[in-house]
């Protein structure tokens, strides 16, 4: 398995070209780009800039294991909002492909479209942790999820079309938070291009065994995101500082067969990027850390992590 890095905890919006080399340098050999929104997929990601960024990723060693992009209205009711997320959902495609990347990632999006979610890492600092006031409590979720289904089926046909594969990543909270959500909305869609993101500091608030997990969806993971968290939130700390165990996820990753990337997403660690402001020097130290404790835990599962 390889190490690679996601670019948004280096610096959290575009331009990139300068967090890239910064992931370079340290010794990654993987990296994954993302578009916060359709505004950036149309006005950064240009023909022009993704050549440019794909030389530049290509001449540092480094391999785009993935592109992330979540578009908003995926569980609306509302027709003309599923429409524009499956838009959104093209362009991401077209994207990728342009990049020669072969998967496209996108978030589990919240149930109640229009409302805003509440955030899993408030919880812990406020001594009543209220649903939003706005909650419609007469939404009709068995249509949302058959309207979820549907749209998901069709993202599908667009990442066959462009013989990629789709990467859903589960959240605390949202329609798709944990394994079982997973297997059902692979069922439901049946496409072999469907599979998980798997990212264990989202499971594990869950409820999730994260090498339970693993052993459950098998071929299914198609990539990894790697940090750690105590389950009590979905904080993303260096792995080895918190709970997950994670000798046993790479003794499961090898029992399944999974031989791909395990993409360091670092969110809530000193010097983390923050909205215009690139990641501290501090943060390289971090990065660093999180590459000896894979290689240390590879080799203790009997995995070869690079």
């Amino acid at each position: 398995m390889k190490i690679g890095c996601c670019v948004w905890p280096l610096c959290w919006s575009v331009p990139y070209e300068g967090a890239i080399k910064r992931i370079a340098r340290l010794g990654f050999k993987g990296i994954e780009l993302i578009a916060w929104d359709r505004k950036t997929l149309d006005e950064y990601y240009t023909k022009k800039k993704i050549k440019e960024l794909k030389e530049l990723i290509e001449s540092l060693g480094l391999e785009l294991t993935e592109f992330v992009s979540t578009p908003r209205g995926m569980t609306s009711l509302k027709k003309q909002d599923r429409e524009a997320a499956l838009s959104h959902f093209k362009r991401l495609v077209e994207v990728a492909s342009e990049f020669e990347t072969g998967i496209v990632n996108t978030v589990s999006p919240w149930p109640f479209h229009g409302v805003k979610a509440p955030d899993i890492r408030e919880r812990l600092l406020q001594q009543t942790f209220l649903m939003p006031a706005d909650l419609p409590y007469d939404l009709d979720l068995d249509a949302v999820w058959d309207y979820y289904v549907e749209l998901t089926k069709r993202f599908c046909d667009v990442v066959e079309d462009a013989g990629m594969r789709y990467a859903l990543e589960p959240h605390p909270w949202r329609i798709v938070s944990n394994c079982d959500a997973m297997m059902r909305l692979i069922e439901h869609v049946g496409s072999k291009a469907l599979g998980m993101n798997f990212d264990p500091s989202h499971l594990f608030p869950m409820g999730e065994t994260p090498a339970i997990a693993i052993l459950r969806l098998k071929d299914r993971i198609f990539h990894t995101h790697i940090s750690d968290n105590d389950a009590s939130s979905n904080v993303h700390w260096r792995p080895g500082k918190g709970k997950i165990d994670w000798v046993s996820v790479l003794k499961a990753m090898k029992a399944v067969g999974y031989d791909y990337v395990l993409s360091v997403e670092l969110e809530d660690v000193p010097g983390v990027s923050r909205h215009g402001l690139d990641a501290e020097p501090i943060f390289n130290t971090e990065l660093t850390k999180a590459i000896e404790f894979l290689k240390a835990a590879g080799k203790e599962a009997g995995v070869r992590v690079e």
